[in-house]
């Protein structure tokens, strides 16, 4: 064994043992020693099982990564960047379900995931651009990010944006959002309803609830939210839109009861509504509910994402299944990252674009000629 290495090792200031040292001390050549701790060849049995032995003795753990990054030019990891917190992004099901599509191609070739904030408004780059990551996948994410994106363009770091606006640079993974907006509008007004209200995801940055007036469409940085806004409103031109502060149960309910509340008159009320998510959808029917209204009979509501929804939170309603656009959210994940990958590797990526689906529930139905009164 290499007495200084043993020194180095367990000396409090000494230097790293290296792989060069486990190798003299083992009776092997270096590359053999560096394939047993890459796994990338055959090596024998007892030979691997010598050079454990030696690197255990010498306290070494294995290649240091930051160097083998810096030979290889990789690190080995992609960036994910939501356009959210990300405490928040993960009561998500549908940044759940996106990631999980993401993390299984990426997982398929030892890639990594790096999940980062996308930058503030108040923010020109954020952490994006500090990040050691060989490609960027964007979820959801606005204009805002350009100047971000544009350092990252000029490092040659690859670029994927799902459901984003155009991006210079950028291999787009679309989803039909106007269209699927649309085609929702659509049955309602097929149905009779001519009254219909939206009710929105967040189009900034700002936590901001309330109607949404023209400059607010102005500001807005949140794609997804526009395109769902203009496809609704591409069958009701009229249509009123209600933003909220996120895609949770908890918005819908505020939302719902700013629609449905004792303060608004019976005639006042929209008789069918869109909400932007599932989870907003969830909320505004329990609003609806609290507030003495059926649900279909009385207002109907349509979401937007297929994700599976808790039948508690219906209270004691006959309601089983939600009117939805049902996504695609793991095949969307996975198309951005083969984009990812195939960049990584100098390839053509391929962009994509998905289709939801309408899928009919108990949530809707042609509208009474009168509202029932909230009690």
């Amino acid at each position: 064994m290499d007495p200084n290495a043993t020194v180095d090792a367990q000396s409090g200031g000494g230097r790293r043992p290296t792989l060069a040292a486990v190798a003299r001390a083992a009776g092997v050549a270096a590359s053999t020693a560096s394939l047993v701790f890459s796994g990338a060849g055959r090596v024998a049995e007892a030979t691997r099982e010598r050079v454990l032995a030696a690197a255990a003795d010498l306290g070494y753990d294995g290649p240091d990564p930051r160097a083998r990054s810096l030979r290889r030019g990789r690190s080995g990891v992609i960036g994910v960047v939501l356009d959210e917190r990300l405490s928040d992004a993960f009561r998500d099901p549908v940044n759940v379900l996106t990631l999980d599509g993401i993390a299984e191609v990426a997982g398929e070739r030892d890639v990594s995931l790096m999940l980062i904030r996308s930058p503030r408004d108040h923010q020109r780059y954020g952490p994006l651009v500090d990040a050691p990551v060989d490609a960027v996948i964007l979820i959801g994410c606005g204009l805002r990010i350009d100047p971000a994106i544009a350092v990252l363009r000029r490092r040659r770091i690859p670029v994927v944006a799902v459901e984003a606006d155009e991006i210079d640079g950028a291999v787009p993974i679309q989803l039909d959002n106007r269209e699927g907006s649309r085609r929702a509008a659509a049955f309602l007004r097929d149905l009779g309803h001519r009254d219909v209200t939206v009710v929105a995801l967040p189009l900034e940055d700002s936590g901001r609830r309330g109607w949404i007036s023209e400059e607010d469409l102005q500001r807005a940085t949140s794609f997804p939210a526009l395109e769902r806004l203009r496809g609704v409103r591409g069958v009701f031109p009229a249509a009123r839109a209600l933003a909220t502060a996120g895609s949770t149960v908890h918005e819908g309910r505020l939302a719902g009861a700013a629609l449905f509340g004792p303060q608004v008159p019976a005639d006042a009320r929209p008789t069918a509504i869109v909400a932007q998510s599932d989870l907003l959808a969830v909320g505004v029917i329990s609003a609806a509910l609290e507030h003495g209204l059926r649900v279909p009979e009385d207002v109907s509501v349509v979401g937007f994402d297929g994700i599976r929804v808790d039948d508690s939170l219906f209270h004691s309603s006959p309601i089983r299944a939600l009117t939805t656009l049902v996504q695609p959210f793991v095949q969307k994940g996975q198309a951005a990252a083969r984009a990812a990958l195939a960049m990584i590797d100098g390839e053509p990526a391929t962009p994509a674009a998905f289709r939801s689906q309408l899928r009919i529930g108990d949530t809707t139905a042609a509208p009474r000629t009168a509202v029932a009164p909230a009690v």
